[in-house]
């Protein structure tokens, strides 16, 4: 209370007068001193007593009456008319009420009665300052738990509630919708239930504020979060809708910030068939600052259709034991991963072998690039892929044919899904062409010739169910395709007034009637196919009687391969820009999401949208790449190549930095082939960029083979050469790294190739760089030394005394020091084997010139040293040398070396030693 005198504006002019006065106060009683100040005049004395009503308390909280009357003074203070009075109180009352829970059988319900209603005043004060910090006041005193369940139903929510009526003060009305978003995680989910989604709902559709709207998509996804999927779905969505194509594009801003929470709180078909098709609108708006948020959200939108089974992570099946299954997935190359639903069996196949291995090499060169996931289609198929069938007669056959011995490389999940559609399926159906190759049939004669003999034939069921079952697939995909723009042009014709959403619905209604043309397309197309079907079928039939020589297996692949090159006329050989496309489709996402992601990589896009999109991109690959899985790297691959060679040093920097989360998704076999050459070109970029790749390449090179991971010990060199020789961090982190690395290689290779780094890093012109440099070397002799025979360790041990212990600059001598202070600290060594290989060495530098080294000798020997059990004990010869190795430090000429050895400082540690006697240009 001295400084309340000071204040005074009546303080006496001589200095005997304030003595006077000052010794008048320290006679008042705490409720004396806080009456007299809180009914001064000055403005100043009345804010010094709210800052001090919590020393007050403390000193009367022994009193209860004491304690109930500092809290009635509470009240009437905080009907002060000067607002920075009534600030100044408000952010005393959380302490003030975490005063009144650590002492509440003293003072119960002290909190409720006097200092909950001040706050929740406070929340209409006139006063924007006051108002402030009633909102933080009341957020700190839910976070910390102080208010009652009871207070808050009847006491907090009904003021929110009436705060945000429609006739309240539009300030006030947006900051109260405020606290109840931000309030609603920690009141739960019943509570928000009751008494705030109602009135979060309305406030949503708020039609004279679109500050309000704002707030409430801003918010979205946290209360989404926690009201759950029932009330999200049933209550919240349309709302959600509405505020997604607002008029003001702030609003649609804060709807694609807050997606992907939105997102979470939904199930996976109203994801899919709603919020996609309501995300595609935000990502084609016309304003730039919304497509931007868009762009940023649509990574971590497309995580939540992550599902385990599908990301590639693990495979989990009734009828096979988790061993087999890790083997399995180890063994998965490339284009080789195999729906179970689609193995041939060994008697659907014929048996000559010309025709089994003609077969897989026609369609091995049909398809040498896309995988099993992702074969070619008709021009008339639909882009959107067919979903595996799930009945239970196609999982018994699968099941049935995981026992037998004979696979091949499937066709794609469409043929599968078409193929479990026909009730009673033929064993010849398993097994044709079409299952490998999709072109239309040109009408071109083949020239068959079959002898009659025995062996397996191949009758015309094996081609006449195919182009049949096309039909249907492709009508289904279509149905679906119609179905989802349907709902896409009903959801938007509530908002047909804007002229945005009306050049949407247009387009919308253009592509349905697209769709239902390609349908009368694919349906003309098939009948006019059918007679070249069944012309072939009869050809095939008509010499099934003999067995199929080599030259007619000759001619069909000749036959085949023209149709291909046919086919592919016009681009050098390769896919079709069309066919490339179709290599990028699969089914675990909506495939306009997937298209537009990969979109972000355009040139045009930064341009259009923002700069620094494909940094964008870059940021949230790995989570893409998990939801999709392994199987569907293929659509990810070209993408990330182009990331990683973006102009831009923050994309590439943003890729090192999680190159070896995606290698965790990917798996050792795509690690290698597609990882592996992004790494290597990482390794020789900007620092910027290598640091990403250092600070994990622990994490990475254990996902490699052994003897990649050995190809790069002859580049772990060149981490200690940066742009910036200063940038002493970057070698910090080498140290770091090297230290896990020491677990992945051999004696041989850590001796041959970590060892001289470690020892250039010791004799580093930056203190941090050694101090991490020695705990290396330590952690290289354990290992060198428990190494069977130790004769690396030993030969490690040679070289430390050589380059160190009898260095000729003092610094060297004195890294040596600190190199046997570590491997005594943490016991790198056996003490026997310490005293015999490195302790002599170590002793004879109480002889050494310079008094920094003898320093640190006392400190290591007295502080170290003579803690260890060995030399404590042991009667031997080496702890004879020790001791009158400190009695001749004791007695050395400089008074710090004398000090440090003769006594044993508790507060002085070596590690401080490290930063602070070392030779240091930094």
């Amino acid at each position: 209370m001295a400084d309340l005198t000071l204040l005074q504006e009546d303080l006496p002019e001589d200095a005997d007068g304030s003595l006077d006065f000052v010794s008048q106060d320290d006679m008042l009683t705490p409720l004396g001193r806080l009456d007299k100040y809180a009914a001064s005049e000055n403005v100043f004395n009345r804010q010094m007593v709210a800052r001090s009503l919590l020393d007050t308390l403390r000193e009367v909280c022994d009193d209860e009456r004491d304690c109930i009357a500092v809290l009635e003074r509470i009240s009437r203070l905080a009907d002060d008319s000067e607002p920075t009075v009534r600030a100044e109180l408000m952010e005393q009352v959380p302490h003030i009420a975490l005063f009144c829970q650590e002492n509440r059988p003293a003072i119960p319900y002290a909190f409720s009665k006097y200092l909950l209603p001040i706050v929740v005043r406070y929340l209409a004060d006139q006063n924007n300052q006051v108002r402030k910090t009633s909102q933080a006041a009341l957020l700190a005193l839910l976070e910390q738990e102080l208010i009652e369940r009871f207070d808050v139903e009847t006491k907090v929510c009904p003021v929110l509630v009436e705060l945000t009526a429609p006739d309240s003060n539009d300030d006030v009305k947006t900051e109260a919708v405020a606290i109840m978003c931000k309030m609603a995680p920690m009141v739960g989910k019943d509570i928000t239930e009751r008494l705030i989604l109602p009135r979060f709902c309305e406030m949503c559709c708020d039609c004279r504020m679109f500050h309000v709207r704002k707030v409430c998509a801003a918010n979205f996804g946290d209360i989404c979060s926690v009201v759950g999927q029932q009330a999200t779905e049933e209550m919240l969505l349309p709302r959600f809708f509405q505020l997604c194509s607002d008029n003001v594009w702030g609003v649609r801003k804060a709807c694609a910030e807050c997606f992907m929470a939105v997102s979470c709180a939904t199930c996976q078909e109203i994801r899919r068939t709603k919020l996609s098709a309501l995300f595609i609108n935000l990502i084609s708006d016309p304003s730039r600052w919304v497509r931007q948020a868009a762009f940023q959200s649509l990574g971590p939108f497309i995580s939540t259709f992550a599902n385990p089974s599908s990301s590639g992570q693990y495979f989990k099946e009734e009828n096979k034991s988790s061993e087999d299954t890790s083997v399995e997935d180890k063994t998965r190359t490339r284009g080789e991963e195999v729906p179970e639903d689609a193995q041939i069996r060994l008697e659907d196949v014929p048996t000559d072998p010309t025709v089994f291995n003609s077969s897989v090499k026609l369609e091995g060169a049909l398809d040498p690039d896309i995988g099993a996931e992702s074969p070619r289609k008709p021009p008339g198929d639909s882009s959107l892929p067919c979903p595996l069938s799930s009945e239970p007669h196609q999982e018994a056959a699968s099941n049935e044919d995981d026992k037998k011995p004979g696979t091949c490389r499937s066709a794609s999940r469409l043929e599968v899904g078409d193929s479990a559609q026909d009730s009673a399926p033929l064993d010849q159906e398993l097994y044709n062409s079409f299952h490998f190759w999709r072109t239309p049939l040109p009408e071109i004669d083949l020239d068959v010739e079959l002898e009659q003999g025995s062996g397996n034939k191949l009758g015309p069921e094996g081609l006449e169910g195919t182009p049949e079952a096309t039909a249907p697939a492709s009508a289904n995909i279509t149905m679906a395709t119609r179905k989802e723009l349907e709902e896409m042009i009903e959801n938007l014709e509530p908002h047909i007034d804007d002229p945005d959403v009306k050049a949407q619905v247009d387009v919308l209604a253009a592509a349905l009637r697209a769709s239902s043309l390609d349908t009368s397309d694919e349906a003309s197309e098939a009948a006019r196919r059918a007679p070249q079907d069944e012309l072939l079928g009869c050809r095939l039939d008509h010499g099934t009687a003999g067995p199929l020589t080599s030259e007619t297996v000759e001619n069909m692949e000749s036959a085949l391969r023209y149709i291909h090159d046919d086919s592919d006329s016009g681009t050098s050989g390769g896919f079709s820009p069309d066919e490339e496309r179709r290599a990028k489709v699969q089914d675990v996402v909506p495939q306009a999401l997937l298209d537009q992601y990969l979109s972000m990589t355009d040139p045009s896009r930064a341009q259009t949208v923002d700069t620094e999109i494909a940094k964008h991109c870059a940021y949230s690959l790995p989570g893409v790449a998990l939801t999709l899985g392994r199987q569907n790297w293929h659509c990810l691959r070209e993408t990330y190549e182009t990331l990683a060679s973006d102009m831009q040093w923050k994309v590439r920097r943003t890729l090192a930095f999680s190159i070896h989360e995606l290698a965790v998704i990917l798996g050792d076999q795509l690690t290698a082939a597609d990882l592996v050459p992004i790494f290597n070109g990482f390794l020789k970029d900007l620092d910027e960029v290598r640091i990403g790749v250092l600070k994990h390449l622990h994490d990475f090179l254990k996902l490699l083979h052994i003897d990649k991971r050995r190809e790069y010990l002859y580049q772990l060199q060149e981490f200690l050469v940066t742009d910036n020789s200063r940038n002493w961090r970057f070698r910090a982190e080498l140290a770091e790294q090297l230290i896990l690395l020491l677990e992945l290689y051999s004696p041989r290779d850590i001796y041959d190739y970590l060892r001289p780094i470690a020892l250039n890093l010791c004799a580093d012109k930056v203190s941090s760089v050694r101090w991490i440099s020695y705990k290396l070397v330590g952690e290289m002799v354990r290992k060198l030394h428990r190494a069977a025979p130790p004769t690396f360790g030993v030969d490690l041990i040679r070289e430390l005394v050589e380059s160190f212990g009898r260095c000729p600059r003092w610094s060297g001598r004195q890294a040596f020091v600190f190199v046997c202070q570590t491997v005594i600290e943490d016991e790198c060594l056996p003490m026997d084997q310490f005293a015999v290989h490195l302790m002599p060495h170590l002793l004879t530098l109480a002889n050494d010139r310079v008094p920094n080294v003898r320093v640190l000798l006392a400190k290591t020997l007295r502080q170290t040293l003579l803690e260890k059990e060995y030399f404590l004990t042991s009667a031997s010869c080496h702890q004879e040398a020790v001791e009158q190795t400190i009695m001749a430090l004791q007695m050395d000429r400089d008074s710090d070396v004398k000090y440090f050895a003769s006594i044993h400082p508790a507060s002085t540690k070596i590690s401080e030693d490290a930063m602070s006697t070392a030779s240091s240009t930094y």
